[in-house]
């Protein structure tokens, strides 16, 4: 096993998760996946590229529309394989390209089950940031220019579809305490609070893991 750093982060919608990802890997001199991991995947799966933007973090359990879907596959030829509906093919892509990433480079992966896919590498530190309600909601009215019933809306939509994918897909509920090694309050520290905090924390965890 390489010694390669992996942070992954798990983030409410408005708590500045991406933008704390970015920073952070800015500061440990590593790149950040967030999106960049749809292509990725498409590349080393065969699959097209906007399956994966369609199926970005969102279970689907709408069989026909797999199926329908399921003609631009191509690639993969076992049985079992072509038999699998299409979401859990793009699942499937993500977790490998995420396992390659791992195997490859020390990096910050943002969302899609990073840490789930990585459970079994030791050189992971999972983080999950979460923010104050009031916080999220005036960092949404600003990026996308709504009003706060709109921003908020966005965040309980955009929260539950992040949950539901994590739930659907890996054995450990979203947000959950026990489930990530440190869960931190974007609105308590501020961005570069917790990129300090993170990064912290990771120094602390490869060393105790060294001992």
């Amino acid at each position: 096993m390489n010694g390669n750093l992996i942070i992954t982060i798990g983030r409410q919608c408005g708590s500045g998760g991406l933008r704390i990802g970015k920073e952070l890997a800015k500061a440990m001199g590593v790149k950040c996946y967030d999106k960049e991991l749809l292509s990725l995947a498409a590349k080393h799966s065969g699959l097209c590229e906007e399956l994966f933007e369609t199926h970005d973090e969102k279970p689907t359990s709408s069989f026909l529309y797999s199926l329908v879907m399921d003609t631009y596959s191509v690639g993969h030829a076992t049985s079992a394989y072509m038999d699998m509906p299409i979401n859990h093919k793009v699942f499937l892509a993500q977790f490998d390209a995420i396992k390659k990433l791992a195997s490859e480079e020390s990096c910050v992966i943002v969302g899609r089950c990073a840490d789930y896919a990585l459970a079994d590498y030791p050189n992971t530190v999972t983080v999950f940031i979460s923010g104050d309600e009031k916080d999220k909601i005036a960092y949404l009215k600003e990026i996308y220019k709504v009003d706060d019933a709109k921003a908020k809306d966005i965040m309980v939509k955009t929260d539950k579809k992040r949950s539901s994918y994590y739930n659907y897909y890996s054995s450990k509920k979203w947000g959950d305490a026990k489930c990530y090694d440190m869960c931190l309050n974007s609105s308590a520290v501020g961005v570069d609070g917790a990129v300090r905090a993170i990064r912290a924390f990771a120094g602390e965890k490869q060393a105790w893991k060294n001992k």
